[in-house]
């Protein structure tokens, strides 16, 4: 059994706190900023407390947990990349990985918890270490799990770019990779550097979604078909399967699609749209062309749900 720390909780009136409760519900922090609301607590009285919302919550014991875990990682990192010793974290976002990646600071964040495919791979592992290659801001803190980022959540370990990854060869029993290959310039090399970073035998299980509307964290490159992503590992891994689970079906892209595409719209709009059926949507699309739900969409939703996008681009002159 794997020793873990659960950092989110129900929220409730005795543990309420500002900032924990702001880093638990990314939307309302959100709506916070754009001045929807004046604070979470308002939120929270109005809204949070019958939704069921969580409250992120660190425990004292995280500051000794993470001591132990940097001393385990550090016979890991590599010696030929620059880094910053920070109190929690090693550090290798230096500014040169940050302009060739494209790393832009972001009051974006990612953050969940592992579903029981990933939680089976870590208690398996549970003497040995799992690299989470992009793991956003989790919900529960392994022992076993080394936490590498962009970011410096309290929960990141080590700070960098999936491009480069500043482990040595052969350094873990396993990676998770969920949900990050779609956000990174370059996934081939990212991938490079997962199959280098694992042992001979050390397990992979890595999500990037396809049928998914655009989701900027802080950028959002290419979404993959299930032939793209065994691609990117077949030539160092041997692929023991590719699969679509309960939790990424096609009912989370479908109902994805429509609850952005409605919000999109006028209320007037919105309201006759919420009215049609699925019979009526699976009509020929060029009918449904000139009706205000689709034309009202601006630029920004149509390019979130475009079917394909179109570049138009210009050689310059040779100098």
């Amino acid at each position: 059994m794997v020793n873990s720390l659960k950092l989110v909780h129900p929220v409730t009136e005795q543990n309420f706190n500002e900032r924990g409760y702001l880093a638990a519900n990314f939307d309302v922090a959100e709506a916070v900023r754009a001045g929807h609301f004046r604070s979470g607590r308002q939120h929270f009285d109005k809204w949070g407390r019958k939704e069921g919302r969580l409250v992120r919550i660190v425990p004292d014991e995280m500051a000794e947990w993470k001591r132990r875990k940097l001393e385990r990682i550090e016979p890991l990192l590599r010696a030929d990349m620059p880094r910053r010793v920070v109190k929690d974290h090693f550090d290798f976002l230096s500014e040169e990985l940050r302009a060739s990646s494209n790393i832009v600071d972001t009051d974006a964040v990612s953050g969940n918890d592992y579903d029981g495919k990933v939680t089976s791979l870590v208690e398996r592992h549970a003497d040995g270490l799992v690299l989470d290659c992009g793991a956003g801001q989790r919900y529960t803190y392994f022992e076993n799990v080394v936490n590498f980022e962009i970011v410096d959540f309290d929960t990141t370990d080590v700070r960098g770019v999936g491009e480069r990854l500043p482990f040595a060869d052969h350094s873990f029993d396993a990676v998770i990779s969920m949900a990050v290959l779609e956000h990174v310039r370059d996934p081939f090399a990212c991938a490079r550097e997962i199959c280098r970073v694992l042992k001979p035998r050390g397990e992979l299980i890595c999500c990037v979604p396809f049928l998914q509307p655009y989701h900027g964290y802080p950028h959002h490159y290419y979404n993959m078909t299930h032939q793209g992503l065994r691609a990117l590992f077949e030539a160092d891994l041997r692929v023991d399967a590719v699969e679509v689970l309960d939790s990424i079906g096609p009912i989370w892209a479908l109902t994805w699609m429509l609850r952005s595409w409605s919000a999109g719209l006028s209320p007037a709009t919105k309201a006759d749209f919420l009215k049609m059926t699925v019979a009526d949507l699976i009509k020929p699309a060029e009918s449904f062309l000139g009706r205000p739900f689709v034309e009202e969409l601006d630029m920004a939703k149509r390019l979130e749900l475009a079917s394909a996008c179109v570049l138009s681009a210009t050689k310059p002159s040779i100098p």
